[in-house]
Formats: C-alpha cells, structure tokens, sequence
C-alpha cells in the first residue's frame, strides 16, 4: 500500500502533474503531454480555469453544439447544448423543425419559488417553541436584512418562514422551512447566507426566551441548507396540433402514430423501469443546455427526478393526449436555474451561450431549457414508435465507433455508403473495415 501524499494541494500545477504522471503512467512524459494539449493556449482563460475547481491539472473538453429552428412562444431561438452524446443535438434539432410548422412550443413559468431549511433538535413542550417561533419571526426577518437588501431592490428576498414539526419522522426533528425569490439568480450563496442567520437569531433568542426552561433553551442546530428539490418553482412547455398535421415521411397514419405515441408515454408513467429511461432522454436535453448555459445540472437532476416520484411511485415527466382531434404533448418540471452570478459571468463559452439566446432571465431560460427536454423527449418516442431508436441513434454512433478504428478518410467514405442500407452495429462495423483492410 502506497503511503499518502502530504501537502498536494500546496503543490504547483506542474508539480501536481508530475507527481501523478510518475506515480500511476508507465511513461510519464506521454501523460504529461497529454494534460498539457488540453490547456487552453490563451494563458488568462487557463488561469480562470484552473481557478474553477482545486487541485486542477487540465480541461475536460465536451462538444458544444446547437439546435436551430425552435419556435418559442413566437421567438426563434438557436439552443446551445453541451454534451458528449451522439444524436442528441441532432435529434432535438429535428423536432425543432418538426414542430416549427406546426405552431412550434409554448412555454409558461407557473411558479418561481425557492426552498430552505434550517433542521434543528428541540425535546422541549412544542406549544412553546410555536409561541418562541411566533416571538422571533420577524426578527428572523430583520436580522438578514443587509443580505436581502440588493435582492428586494431586484423584486426577490425571503417569501415566508415557517416552523415545521417533524417529530413524527425523528425525534425531536424541527424545521424553520423558508421560501425566497431568487429573481435572475440561481440564489444557493444567497438562500445558503440568509439560512445560516436565521439559525444564528433562532439559537441566540432561544437562550433569552423566558418560557423556556433551561434545558428547552438548548436548541440543536444541525444544518442550514438550501434544497434542490423546488416543486413551487415550475415551468410548463407544451405542442400541440391537429392529429393529420402530425403526418410526414415516417408517419404515413397519424392517427395510429399519435394513439402509440400517447400509449408509450402511459406505459411510462405505470412502470418505473420504463420511466426511468423515459425522463433519462428527457435529461439529455435538458442537462445539456443546463451545462452550456453555466447551471448546476446535478441540482437539476436531484431535483426533477425527486419531482417524478413525488406520489411515491417514479413517473414519467412528460404527458400527452388525443382530445377532439387535437394532439397535445406537453411536460411540467421544477427548474432553479439563474441567468446572473457564479459561471454565468466567468465563463467564456457560458457567456456566449447566454448571449446567443440573447441574455435571457431566469424565467426565459427556464422556459427553453424545458423546451429542450420536451424536444429530446418527442425525437425519442417518436423514433421508438416508428422505426425504432437504434436506426438512428447507431448512425449517429458510427462516427465514434471510426474514430475508435482509426479509420481513413477513404474507409469512412466506404462504410457510410455501406450502411446507409445496413443495420449499424460495432461488431458490423469493425467486420466491414476489417475485411476492406484484408483486401489490400
């Protein structure tokens, strides 16, 4: 067993980078070459990259791409995605021109609020701590008003603060449960900062409380944290058209083509196993415009998928119906994001993403980001109802897999033309190069 390394994080970026290179690579040089092609050759970029994170040694490039032709709310919008998926991009960009015909998406922000909790331990008489909490609330208001003062000039700041008795899930298990507005941010620092003072007031109050005994004044904190689960912070993104409007090269019936369509998304919200891959496709769009636009898509991910078990049982997140001859498919999903603060103003590429949807607010970019994921989902469903998902997928996936052969430029050439009339698959692939390769 190897000893542990003392000091790393003191360590330089180049000495970090040797160190690891002669610890774990046969031949360090190549490893250290390799970390070094990746660095940005623009040395105040890198700077502000290795700044990011600690202990950095280089960058960890995604394919940035986008999707033209999606019709928002009237709004021609180009979406940036950052992802290293094959036909994801292509596969939202198709539904973009699809429904751009057809009325194109509509986007509605239903809610903007945001969630957190102050957990504490409290084994005293809980009539008391109710009457304590009616005692401090407004101070609890007061005590923050210096980090509320620049978010009520932009129209957010603290919603509510409630007591919340949990006794009945942990003992002595007591919430200050709060909601903000967060307006163009993201909000986590400035939820996290205002939680942080609420415990502060909450536990030196308690101590000068006179309904309490002394032991009742000992109030436990055990945690201020913001949550990512934000069911009241929700967007709303819907198509919908007449049945035969839905009629193109592959959906010769669209009468059949939307009753299977519809049929799919109920078989997804009965069986979990088939809704998990479900809202995974529906993640794909969303996750990656949520990364090029500088979001915390873990947060995302936590909080939507929390969001489609919430009756107790994992769903689908998206839902569609045939009504009087109209389709309509449409999805609703809980989105913290923010367009100001954190990567939104650090970041080169994120800059350029925000700028190329033309600086959109929170609410805005809300709405397209659920438009992505509704995007990803109709490409989905409509491939797995039609043709099948690997047709186009594994085409998207053959470049991969040539990149994997190395093969030439010749050899491409062949390959395509090959399996524009075969079924793409690995083994396929490295056959047909093999035996091209037998040939010479």
């Amino acid at each position: 067993m190897q000893n542990a390394v003392s000091g790393f994080s003191k360590l330089s970026k180049e000495e970090k980078i040797n160190w690891i290179a002669n610890r774990y690579f046969s031949t360090p040089s190549a490893a250290i070459t390799l970390l070094k092609n990746y660095w940005n050759t623009d040395a105040n970029v890198q700077k502000l990259h290795d700044d990011f994170i600690e202990n950095t040694i280089t960058n960890f490039y995604l394919p940035l791409g986008v999707a033209p032709n999606f019709i928002i709310n009237g709004k021609e919008v180009t979406i940036p995605m950052a992802i290293e998926e094959s036909s994801v991009v292509a596969a939202a960009a198709k539904s973009a021109k699809f429904w751009s015909t057809r009325g194109g998406f509509k986007a509605t922000v239903l809610n903007t609020e945001k969630i957190g909790q102050v957990h504490f331990i409290y084994t005293g008489d809980s009539k008391k701590l109710e009457q304590f909490f009616a005692h401090v609330k407004p101070q609890l208001f007061s005590n923050t008003e210096t980090i509320t003062k620049n978010m009520r000039q932009r129209g957010g700041g603290i919603l509510n603060i409630e007591l919340r008795n949990q006794t009945d899930k942990l003992p002595g298990y007591f919430q200050l449960h709060a909601t903000f507005d967060t307006q163009d941010s993201m909000g986590a620092n400035f939820i996290n900062s205002c939680l942080e003072q609420f415990a502060k007031t909450f536990k030196q109050e308690a101590l000068h409380f006179d309904s309490f005994s002394e032991a009742e004044k000992n109030i436990e904190i055990v945690m201020s944290i913001l949550s990512n689960y934000v069911p009241n912070c929700i967007v709303r993104a819907e198509v919908s058209c007449k049945v035969e409007e839905l009629a193109e090269k592959k959906i010769e019936n669209p009468q059949e083509f939307a009753e299977k369509f519809v049929r799919a998304i109920q078989i997804a919200q009965v069986e979990p196993f088939r809704a998990v891959t479900h809202n995974k496709g529906i993640m794909n769009g969303i996750d990656a415009v949520v990364l090029a636009t500088g979001n915390d898509f873990r947060a995302i991910e936590a909080g939507i998928h929390a969001y489609a078990a919430r009756d107790g049982q994992y769903r689908s997140l998206s839902s569609a119906k045939i009504e009087n001859g109209i389709f309509s498919f449409w999805i609703e999903i809980p989105l913290a994001l923010g367009t100001v603060g954190g990567l939104t103003s650090l970041h080169p590429l994120v800059k350029f993403s925000l700028t190329m949807l033309e600086n959109p607010s929170a609410k805005e970019l809300m709405q397209i980001v659920a438009v992505a994921g509704l995007a990803q989902n109709f490409a989905a469903l409509r491939s797995l109802t039609t043709t099948g998902i690997q047709e186009g997928h594994m085409k998207m996936h053959l470049n991969n897999i040539l990149n994997q052969l190395d093969a030439t430029t010749h050899e491409r050439d062949l390959v395509r033309d090959h399996f524009k009339e075969n079924v793409v698959s690995h083994a396929a692939v490295v056959s047909f190069i093999e035996n091209l390769r037998n040939v010479r």
